[in-house]
């Protein structure tokens, strides 16, 4: 059993003898509605939510929609850009998951109408996260949005940085007969195209206003474009003996690849919310909802680049090395005739995938409240599959001289050669088709209890709460891909990525369909799968949560808070294949083996408000988190990349977080619809999770589905006859401690009568683990900026986000964690009214175009440079 360091109980108990506030009745009672950043209505809501938020117990902020379709943004991470604390991770252009004052995304909880969305991962190649996938929703679905950033004890556990509360439009809410839409059309500027996009919202309640149902349903697509330069790791300039030199430094690092990446993606999403509310009186109420989300994700990413230590005949091409400032080669050359087996070697990888995930839920709540006690439940299931998600890979090979540069990739020795579909291709080993099945199912029962008492303690909230997670997770690898060159698979054209010398930018392009195609109508030996993909790839783990807490609200004088403590019961089995020797699938059942791993926990917490009744609130946190690691990481799987030689796994063995929170704020009131705020947060972390790399020995597919390739291996980075090789396999490990501590400041003012106004923001997050190392997802510096004007028919903001760089992990298996350098995001909206029932709006994001820099360590280390283009949206409201 884990008990808190005595520091915490003691600062929580030596406040019991303050009391609690009187909140609302209701038992079931969700946070209450704070500080919100709205996008109509923007003056008339800012004042009722600082009125809100001066009155709750909680360090929390809030956004609000009160029409459906007025973000503007495309999901629902953009509409929380503006939130003090919050930062948004932008890989594909937009935003997915967030941090909270400083925190990893997998770090927080994300709930809708106080339950869990399950969401299984939509790209080939990625683990499950804890952290939530934002653009699962749409926006339109939601009425209110929070982050709770001080735990309270009846909080579900599991969340270090803050908790964010998503709540759906009730129809007792609404008008009886309401209809609100919007419909759309999407346009990005790097694609070159758009795409239409729709929502409707229907509700209805009888005259008693004691039922009502509500629907609400969207059809959104988008058109995702990515271009950019990767590098595959570095390796020192010692290793390529034939391009040695007086002037060239031996430990000087050379980019072992330069990759022209292209990611292009055009996203399909429906969803429908059902929400039926029976209210039979005002102590009694009951809520059934359904959701489901079918999202396409069929994308196509292709990658041309040099892999200088392939085998040991593109080690030996490499005739000339060019020394770069700060120890970085920075160009040089690679000999088609080094040696009487070629050498120079560019590959073309084509990944064509098929992705659609299907998200379903259905939740039951009910409540019930009297005189003195109170009752409420919750009980639900969500899950989230995507049985199907497939690549169709090929990987033809060009063999030619051909130099390169750090600032524009390749250039061949013979540009006319390498555009010759007849060049490209492979009569030894040309592709695979690999199939992930991956489900995520989360079942769920609450129960609780309010006493209303008269004294300094008015509410005393006590409850248990069940939930169960179950993660699932299945690869296979499939060989019988047909050899041949691109004459004969068929050509598109050419490409034409941004950044790039015209050689390695307007290169010779397969396309979707052709890859597709190609590797549809090979013979693909279904019978059998790859072995070794198969065991280090397919993992399942059941989580089961059993909770309880007490919690008592009080009030006294100008004090008012809550204090309360919540145990925890946590039990894991972490279930995969274990296997040594040359894999193989002859005996799964004994080689299938579980862990289980039991903790409990108790988590104290204490939310205190000062509150002198002038303009000012003064308010303290303390309490007690834990969170656990992502899914995959807690299973003993290894995920290989045999070209690259690196990997990702898994760590049976990890212990959660564990931190002592503590918050600190003052709010000044100065003037209507404004305030000035400033809060401290300080995070003291235990059992600090950090991901690694170290050298494994592994076994190599390629030894089975291409021997001549093998052959070329074998003598390189540790590739012995037996098939195992030396690869670099970034684990997770308990790495001791952590702390994060900042502060954020918040200033929103509406000037007079002008219709000017101004939300803004400033965060300041310092981290680091025990070694010094840096935390994920951590910016020291972070802005937000909102000037907006409102008067009449027109309403218009801007919308400027500023991160400083950051540590991120890779996003392809193996590779190393990359910083990210400083972002930003500036986006704009503009809204007219013609009358109560039609409106239009126009919005744009990523006006500037940023790029999006990943690098090693040092911004001279190059690990990834994309743009995804600008963003338009235009769209036309209605409601009745």
């Amino acid at each position: 059993m884990r008990y808190p360091k005595s520091v915490l109980p003691a600062a929580i108990a030596s406040c019991l003898a303050f009391g609690a506030q009187a909140q609302d009745p209701t038992s079931g009672r969700e946070a209450v509605e704070l500080d919100a950043v709205t996008v109509v209505g923007i003056r008339a809501s800012l004042e009722a939510s600082l009125d809100t938020k001066r009155n709750n117990d909680t360090i929390s902020e809030a956004i609000t929609a009160e029409d459906i379709g007025k973000f503007p943004n495309t999901n629902v991470a953009e509409a929380m850009s503006q939130i003090p604390g919050v930062t948004l991770d932008r890989r594909f252009g937009q935003g997915e998951r967030v941090s909270i004052d400083g925190t990893d995304p997998s770090l927080n909880l994300t709930f809708l109408d106080g339950h869990p969305v399950a969401q299984a991962i939509w790209l080939y190649g990625e683990q499950p996260n804890r952290g939530f996938d934002y653009t699962l929703l749409a926006p339109q679905i939601l009425g209110r949005l929070e982050v709770i950033k001080s735990a309270e004890a009846r909080l579900t556990e599991g969340s270090l940085g803050g908790t964010v509360l998503m709540h759906t439009r009730q129809p007792l809410d609404l008008e009886a007969h309401e209809v609100a839409g919007s419909i759309g059309y999407s346009r990005n500027q790097q694609a070159g195209s758009g795409a239409p996009n729709a929502a409707l919202l229907y509700s209805w309640k009888n005259p008693e206003e004691t039922f009502g149902v509500a629907v609400s349903a969207q059809r959104y697509e988008e058109k995702v474009d990515r271009q950019g330069m990767e590098v595959f790791g570095y390796a020192p300039a010692s290793t390529f003996v034939n391009a040695a030199s007086p002037d060239l430094d031996p430990d000087a690092l050379v980019p072992n690849s330069i990759n022209a990446a292209w990611f292009q993606q055009e996203r399909k999403r429906d969803s429908a919310v059902v929400n039926l509310q029976f209210k039979p009186s005002d102590a009694l109420e009951f809520n059934l909802q359904g959701l489901y989300i079918r999202e396409n994700f069929d994308n196509y990413n292709q990658s041309l680049y040099s892999f200088l230590t392939w085998n040991p005949d593109t080690i030996a091409a490499v005739d000339r090395l060019e020394q770069g400032p700060n120890g970085v080669v920075t160009g040089g050359h690679s000999n088609p005739n080094a040696n009487p087996d070629g050498g120079a070697t560019v590959l073309y990888d084509n990944n064509a995938r098929v992705s659609e995930v299907t998200t379903r839920g259905l939740d039951l709540r009910g409540a019930w409240q009297g005189d003195a006690w109170g009752v409420s439940g919750q009980i639900g299931r969500s899950k989230s599959e995507n049985d199907n998600l497939a690549q169709y890979f090929i990987e033809p090979v060009y063999n030619g001289g051909f130099s390169w540069d750090i600032n524009d990739g390749i250039r061949f020795d013979d540009p006319e050669g390498a555009r010759d579909p007849a060049n490209w291709g492979s009569d030894g080993w040309l592709g695979n088709n690999g199939v992930f099945s991956t489900r995520s199912e989360d079942s769920y029962g609450q129960l609780d209890f309010t006493v209303r008492m008269d004294g300094i303690v008015n509410q005393l909230r006590f409850g248990a709460r069940r939930a169960k997670h179950e993660e699932s997770f299945a690869l296979n690898v499939y060989g019988g891909v047909n050899t041949g060159f691109l004459d004969e698979i068929g050509t598109i054209g050419l490409t034409d990525i941004r950044g790039f010398h015209p050689d390695h930018g307007r290169h010779i392009q397969v396309g979707r369909d052709n890859t597709i195609a190609w590797v549809r109508n090979s013979p693909i030996d279904f019978d059998n799968p790859d072995p070794a993909s198969f065991l280090n790839n397919t993992w399942a783990l059941e989580q089961t949560n059993t909770a309880g807490y007490v919690q008592a609200d009080f009030s006294t004088g100008l004090l008012r808070g809550n204090v309360g403590v919540r145990y925890v019961e946590s039990k894991i089995d972490g279930s995969g294949y274990v296997y040594s020797g040359e894999p193989t699938l002859d005996d799964l059942d004994g080689m299938w083996q579980t862990r289980t791993s039991k903790d409990d926990y108790f988590l104290p917490s204490l939310n205190l408000v000062y509150d002198p009744g002038t303009d000012w609130v003064f308010r303290f946190a303390a309490a007690k988190v834990i969170a656990w690691a992502p899914y995959n990481q807690l299973v003993n799987n290894t995920f290989l990349n045999d070209t690259t030689l690196t990997g990702a796994g898994g760590n049976a063995e990890l212990s959660p977080y564990e931190s002592n929170n503590f918050n600190l704020s003052a709010e000044w009131y100065f003037a209507p619809q404004s305030v000035l705020a400033a809060s401290v947060f300080y995070k003291d972390i235990g059992n600090y999770i950090d991901t690694s790399a170290v050298i494994e020995r592994q076994y190599n597919s390629i030894r089975d589905n291409d021997p001549s390739a093998w052959a070329a291996l074998v003598g390189s980075n540790g590739c012995t006859a037996d098939g195992y090789c030396d690869y670099s396999i970034a684990r997770p490990r308990n790495a001791g401690t952590g702390k994060v501590q900042g502060f954020n400041l918040n200033y929103q003012q509406a000037f007079g009568d002008t219709g000017f106004g101004l939300i803004s923001s400033y965060t300041y997050a310092d981290g680091e683990n025990n070694t010094g190392d840096p935390l994920p997802y951590q910016s020291r510096h972070s802005v937000g900026i909102s000037p907006y004007y409102e008067f009449g028919a027109l309403s218009a903001r801007l919308t400027y986000n500023w991160r400083d760089h950051y540590l991120a992990g890779g996003y392809v298996a193996g590779a190393a964690p990359a910083s990210v350098d400083d972002y930003a995001e500036l986006g704009a909206s503009v809204s007219w009214a013609f009358n109560d029932n039609w409106s239009v709006s126009f919005d744009a994001q990523n006006l500037l175009d940023e790029e999006y820099f990943q690098y090693l360590g040092d911004k001279s280390l190059v690990a990834g440079r994309y743009r995804t283009g600008r963003r338009y949206m235009a769209t036309l409201h209605f409601r009745y």
